[in-house]
């Protein structure tokens, strides 16, 4: 007889304290700035002992890390952005601008969390120099991942003839960057639906042959 897996109490305590830190670490960054909070009061807004701060993530920096990743990912789980599963069915749609439509509108969720803490990174990095040290030097996760949507929709059907990989990394790159995103939402004044459309609709004329 097959033995029922029981679930894994311990684990998923650990996962909900685990959270618990991150969202009230962000919101102490957030409103406090990364170098005026201190793990102290971390751990008073997340309800547990500082030794359990820095029993599960050693050090502010780690920490923030794992806060900056969670806002991208839009939770703790550690799954990288291209295995996420609005990233993966994007690409399996069979049209460019099918692609399009579903990168656009999955992009949009990540920079509506990411944007607005783009000062709080750069603020971070400007306090401790070596905050830019967690993450591995190389080329940036931001382009590696417009990279691979552009190598899944430069073989469509309906993408735009002769049009290559790097030129569609390039413009995804640009048009959805986090800059540009705060810039016409925050600055301007448009709501994410507004930047939403533009981006499909001149990412669509940039990059798919004309519909007739």
């Amino acid at each position: 007889m097959d033995r029922v897996k029981r679930p894994d109490k311990r684990a998923e305590r650990s996962r909900r304290t685990h959270e618990k830190i991150v969202a009230a670490a962000r919101e102490l960054f957030v409103v406090q700035g990364y170098g005026a909070t201190s793990l102290q009061e971390v751990a008073d807004r997340a309800g547990v002992a500082v030794q359990t701060v820095y029993f599960v993530f050693r050090n502010k920096r780690t920490l923030f890390k794992d806060v900056v990743d969670a806002t991208i990912a839009g939770d703790t789980e550690p799954v990288a952005t291209m295995d996420r599963e609005w990233f993966r069915g994007a690409c399996a749609e069979p049209t460019a601008a099918g692609h399009l439509r579903a990168h656009v509108h999955g992009t949009r969720q990540v920079l509506g969390r990411v944007a607005p803490i783009m000062p709080l990174i750069a603020a971070a990095a400007a306090t401790d120099p070596e905050i830019a040290a967690l993450w591995p030097a190389g080329p940036d996760p931001r382009y590696t991942v417009q990279y691979g949507a552009a190598e899944a929709l430069v073989g469509k059907p309906d993408a735009r003839p002769g049009l290559s990989v790097e030129t569609a990394a390039d413009l995804l790159f640009g048009l959805l960057s986090p800059e540009l995103y705060l810039l016409f939402v925050r600055d301007r004044g448009w709501s994410p639906d507004a930047w939403e459309e533009w981006a499909r609709t001149t990412l669509t004329s940039q990059l798919c042959v004309e519909s007739s």
